[in-house]
């Protein structure tokens, strides 16, 4: 969780601990890192595979369905575009059964160490693993889970962004959430060096389909918007133990890694997450293949103005009351005109365009998204 994450570390700086936020604007440092808006718009895709097989959740991903699922993409610094490669591999796999969905994720680390054994405390102080669910994509009531090396979790419901003033629940649980760690190396020992560490997690469709569409668990052919995160800070070794090696000149001392690029420092930005399908066929039975959802790139168009709206409003007042002032002009789709509407007032706006076979795509100023006539 990154947006949070940069207000909590300056509040350690400032002796204030803060709660919620995120950054919007783009960065004003000229390098080659794309922002939000401009980073190239290709989430991540990853056809879930079914399993028969029973998931233990030890760590050890000694199922033969975890040997047949594919792993996913190599993560990436959460910027994308040019940001550095980073230093240590990580890599997840999918599967999924009538009762839950199963994550499963490898972590190169040469220092496996962890401090944190309360749950729901702020996760990311520990190197971890994190993972961010919108069943219904539109970006609204979505799931966070933390894990550190330790198998403490983190687990929180999202009513909205950040950015969008949105609320964290952490009251919130997993009920019968099942996480598993396996460390292939000698934990909190700087001694020697370690390979890394593998998390399995089960996670109960009776909980995730509180925010689900219908209020139901997935079944074959639905599409869920995910995204993968890794939190990895530098440490130095004081009196033979793991010490935070920070340089207090950069912004954020830890690196973040993620399956599918954010475009900026924020993993609270839903429309950037990859697109997961889950597919009704067993792990190894195929290459499986994620279908192309033909209304995508409208609400990405959609979500661009949605940023556009942002910063007139945070440079005006008010919303911007007409597209033109919103530059709409210069957006434009691959297979069909982009003529939205806009309504607006100075606090409230919805934007609405054409999407695929007679359908009717929505953007509104909270960055909510829905699709009606389908």
């Amino acid at each position: 969780m990154v947006s949070l994450r940069l207000l909590v570390w300056m509040g350690v700086v400032l002796g204030v601990l803060a709660a919620a936020g995120c950054t919007d604007a783009p960065s004003a440092d000229p390098s080659p890192i794309p922002s939000a808006e401009r980073l190239p718009f290709h989430p991540r895709t990853y056809a879930v595979a079914w399993t028969t097989t029973a998931i233990q959740t030890d760590g050890r991903l000694t199922e033969g369905a975890w040997d047949a699922a594919p792993w996913t993409a190599d993560f990436v610094d959460i910027r994308g575009g040019d940001a550095p490669t980073p230093r240590f591999r990580t890599r997840a796999k999918m599967l999924w059964d009538d009762r839950a969905l199963y994550v499963a994720a490898q972590l190169e680390e040469p220092d496996v160490w962890g401090r944190l054994t309360q749950r729901d405390t702020v996760l990311y102080y520990d190197n971890d693993f994190e993972i961010f669910i919108d069943p219904t994509g539109s970006t609204h009531h979505y799931y966070e889970l933390e894990v550190n090396a330790l198998e403490t979790v983190w687990d929180l419901m999202l009513t909205k962004p950040y950015r969008d003033d949105g609320r964290a629940l952490d009251a919130w649980d997993i009920r019968g959430l099942r996480v598993g760690v396996h460390v292939d190396g000698t934990f909190n020992d700087p001694s020697d060096t370690d390979e890394g560490w593998t998390v399995e997690i089960a996670l109960p469709w009776a909980v995730l389909e509180e925010a689900a569409p219908g209020g139901r668990p997935p079944q074959a052919g639905d599409q869920w918007r995910l995204n993968f995160s890794r939190v990895q800070w530098p440490v130095t070794v004081v009196d033979g133990r793991y010490e935070k090696d920070l340089d207090t000149t950069k912004t954020h001392p830890e690196d973040n890694w993620v399956w599918s690029p954010q475009g900026v420092i924020d993993m609270h930005r839903p429309e950037r997450w990859g697109v997961v399908e889950f597919v009704d066929a067993t792990a190894g039975s195929g290459p499986h293949s994620v279908a192309e959802d033909s209304n995508r790139a409208v609400e990405w168009a959609l979500r661009r103005l949605y940023y556009r709206q942002r910063t007139y409003r945070d440079e005006n007042g008010r919303y911007a009351s007409s597209l033109s002032a919103l530059d709409a002009d210069d957006l434009s789709l691959d297979d069909r005109a982009f003529e939205p509407t806009l309504r607006a007032t100075q606090t409230l706006y919805e934007i609405t365009a054409l999407g695929a076979n007679g359908t009717t795509v929505h953007i509104q100023h909270d960055g909510k998204t829905w699709t009606t006539g389908e």
